[in-house]
């Protein structure tokens, strides 16, 4: 099977909220994290961001949306139990030009778990661009082990619409030309925006000053 640019992954072979993974919090345990929220024709999804623990993903990714590179492109493969891929490819399948690929921070320590967003890549430890995807479970075969088995970045999670996963995860697919998982009919990612969290309750003290 030929995957080009897709997402190369070998399989070496928990409900969102019970993830032990969280950036920061704020009062009332509030995450002071940024935030976005996905807009496809399925519906919208929010996510948030790890900047500390994955600066340079995360700046990536800000670019990508700042410049609204994702604005008409697709979650492209569909693998049911495993990931959804999309951000890479138009809905005629035709690879978007995106800027020079990043270091990979599959070390920082985040697991690829239910939820989650990471950076898709090819045999090229460092070759992530615009390309992500969303963990349908907990996939420990992603997670950082070795050089030799470097792993997959995690850099942010789904905190709200996870059934929208879930019913994009559930599409009919097809195979078009080298590529398999291709959604038959496109999803489509309409935008990506930035969104504030949600502001504390009445009453908390306010969150301490940045460094």
């Amino acid at each position: 099977m030929k995957l080009g640019n897709f997402l190369l992954i070998i399989a070496l072979c928990v409900p969102v909220a019970a993830f032990a993974q969280a950036g920061p919090a704020g009062p009332q345990g509030k995450s002071v994290n940024p935030m976005v929220e996905v807009k496809t024709n399925m519906g919208a999804f929010t996510v948030e961001l790890f900047p500390k623990e994955a600066p340079i993903t995360v700046a990536n990714f800000l670019h990508y949306i700042d410049t609204k590179f994702y604005e008409g492109t697709t979650f492209h493969r569909i693998v049911p139990g495993f990931v959804i891929q999309g951000g890479g490819f138009d809905r005629n399948m035709t690879k978007k030009q995106t800027v020079a690929p990043i270091k990979n921070e599959a070390t920082n320590g985040l697991k690829n778990l239910k939820g989650t967003l990471s950076m898709a890549r090819t045999n090229d430890i460092s070759s992530a661009t615009s390309q992500f995807f969303v963990n349908l479970k907990d996939n420990a075969s992603l997670d950082h082990v070795s050089d030799a088995q470097y792993g997959y970045a995690v850099f942010g999670k789904v905190v709200k619409g996870f059934e929208v996963i879930t019913r994009i995860a559930a599409v009919q697919t097809t195979t078009k030309g080298q590529y398999q998982g291709v959604p038959e009919k496109p999803v489509i990612i309409e935008s990506i925006t930035k969104i504030a969290p949600p502001p504390p309750p009445p009453g908390a003290p306010p969150a301490p000053p940045k460094q």
